[in-house]
């Protein structure tokens, strides 16, 4: 008789030590015609139970700080310490799943690449399904689910990669405002439900400061640490109530002034 598994909990990190973090990093990326200097001079040092947003204009460095968070670069100049892949579970702006597979083989995907049968994968999975508001979709595929859902089983999986670290690359990006502000709240409750630490990159300031605990403000390419705004919100957050305070109209102006709008 085989024993039941679990969804793969991450090693603890105790609270105030240090996740991931970037210490003088830079980035350069070079061809034959030109070369592009993405980061330079970034310092962020993200604490274990954390929720840190990244923000910044488009092409400032934000997706490649996180990849090399995630130990798929590597930096040019600086150090990164405490990333990597068997730290950090990577979940990039597109939620790529197999549309050969349904839902649940979708999520349990991150088991089986660890070695897990396929039938045990699938049940530890299971559970998840019901938890996070996608009970009766296990075996429906991706064309036959909405963004949102797509991008919860994407979300799923990398949860189930078990790993103490969550890098999310503008997971709703590609949602509709509606979808999105759904989708918001429904991470921050997952989040509640399955505590992790997170580096969220976003170009949305609303967003930034609706989820994470503090905001890294970046500036245009090469893309540098120009500010870090702590959010005073204890989370979860009621979406409504948060968005339309004072207090979080104030921290957005500053966001807003960081990022030179």
């Amino acid at each position: 008789m085989q024993t039941k598994i679990e969804a793969p909990a991450p090693e603890p990190l105790s609270l105030g030590q240090t996740a991931v973090a970037a210490s003088g990093v830079g980035r350069t990326y070079r061809s034959r015609r030109k070369t592009v200097v993405a980061l330079e001079g970034v310092d962020l040092d993200v604490r274990a139970g954390e929720v840190v947003a990244v923000v910044g204009p488009s092409g400032c460095g934000k997706s490649t700080l996180l990849e090399l968070f995630a130990g798929l670069q590597t930096p040019d100049a600086g150090e990164i310490a405490g990333g990597g892949l068997e730290q950090c579970a990577f979940m990039p702006q597109r939620d790529l799943l197999l549309p050969w597979r349904d839902g649940l083989r979708n999520a349990a995907l991150a088991l089986e690449c660890k070695g897990v049968r396929r039938a045990e994968a699938r049940r530890a999975a299971a559970p998840l399904f019901e938890r996070f508001g996608l009970a009766e979709f296990e075996r429906s595929y991706p064309r036959e689910l909405s963004g949102g859902m797509r991008q919860r089983v994407a979300f799923l999986r990398t949860l189930l990669a078990g790993r103490p670290v969550l890098l999310l690359d503008e997971p709703f990006a590609a949602l509709d405002s509606i979808t999105r502000a759904s989708m918001q709240e429904w991470l921050a409750d997952a989040l509640t439900s399955e505590p992790r630490t997170v580096v969220l990159v976003t170009h949305d300031v609303e967003e930034a400061l609706f989820l994470a605990d503090r905001v890294a403000v970046m500036s245009p390419r090469p893309g540098r640490i120009v500010a870090s705004l702590p959010v005073p919100f204890r989370r979860p957050r009621p979406r409504r109530d948060t968005v339309t305070s004072p207090a979080f109209a104030e921290l957005k102006e500053r966001a807003l002034e960081a990022l030179g709008q």
